[in-house]
């Protein structure tokens, strides 16, 4: 298969060209800033499916608005109709496109003359209404707060917040990319508006809170739950903004005659995990919980485990 990539350098495409380049199946051509608009009639005739997400959202000049949204769409959607084929195409729209404002309108404009390919010659037509997308290689200081927050948090650097309380709609880039490749691999729903999910609601001051743990985490020891949801997806997004001098870090390590003893991951409410070391003929240990249970893996050398009923003072012996 065949697919155009327009806006090809963009956070979201960047996103999906990795996950098309993974593909044999897939050849990609794309669609960028400064591309003569006269090449984008040949690279349509020869494309199966269009993933459109070139757009403008922050001009210098507001016409700019409907240079690079609505009108680059009706080109797109000009260049298909003399193609004489019905070629997929799925738009990257935004929930701006509801209100009255310059952006939102010319998104508007770009979603009437999809659906109006879509209705002259039966192309389908999908259209994502997304709210804030957020994900690793988005640009910081552009259009995400996601972005801007765990660049400066990662860099240790200032963030500042006009409205704590302020509601935000979040969808996590892999999100939106799996939904684009099943619609292109065949599961299609009915052309028009499609919704990607889950759509993660929060405040401008929880996203900050959240991401200061991952900062904080590295002092601390103490996880988030990184492995569901929301805390999931920002966790994986925080880590892409890290400079390559921060992938290591050093943890606590408390030593005596005994041996060393070494705290690497702690968790809110499964634990924690540590190593430590014995030297022969060394016994730690001696202790006991009421509720607490310890497991051990012996990663080298030999040991002896001694357990001991606290009440009859029974005692159970096994050697590793």
């Amino acid at each position: 298969m065949k697919v155009l990539v327009t806006g090809g350098n963009g956070f979201i495409a960047r996103n999906l060209l990795v996950h098309l380049e993974e593909r044999k199946d897939i050849e990609v051509n794309l669609f960028v800033r400064g591309d003569d608009l006269a090449a984008l009639k040949l690279k349509v005739a020869e494309v199966d499916c269009i993933f459109h997400l070139a757009g403008v959202n922050r001009p210098q000049d507001p016409a700019e608005f409907d240079s690079g949204n609505s009108e680059l769409t009706q080109q797109l959607c000009d260049a298909i109709r003399a193609s004489g084929r019905k070629i997929p195409v799925l738009y990257s729209s935004s929930t701006q496109a509801e209100r009255d404002n310059p952006y939102g309108l010319s998104k508007l404009a770009a979603e009437q003359a999809l659906t109006a390919l879509h209705q002259q010659n039966a192309s389908p037509v999908y259209i994502f209404r997304l709210p804030n997308v957020f994900g690793k290689w988005a640009r910081p200081n552009y259009n995400s707060a996601v972005a801007t927050f765990c660049n400066n948090i990662a860099h240790d650097l200032p963030i500042h917040i006009h409205d704590e309380s302020a509601a935000l709609n979040l969808v996590y880039v892999d999100d939106v990319v799996s939904k684009f490749l099943a619609i292109m691999d065949g599961e299609a729903p009915d052309s028009g508006l499609v919704e990607v999910e889950p759509i993660y609601s929060t405040s401008v001051g929880e996203l900050a809170a959240q991401i200061r743990r991952f900062r904080a985490s590295r002092d601390t020891l103490v996880t988030e739950n990184v492995g569901v949801g929301l805390v999931r997806a920002l966790y994986s997004t925080y880590l892409s903004y890290l400079p390559p001098a921060a992938f290591t870090y050093e943890v606590p390590k408390y030593g005596d005659p005994r041996g060393v003893f070494v705290e690497m991951l702690k968790t809110p409410e499964a634990g924690q995990f540590s190593y430590f070391t014995a030297h022969p003929g060394i016994t730690r240990g001696g202790h006991y919980h009421h509720s607490k249970t310890e497991k051990f893996l012996v990663i080298k050398g030999k040991a002896n485990f001694r357990f001991r009923q606290v009440v009859t003072g029974e005692f159970y012996e096994l050697e590793t």
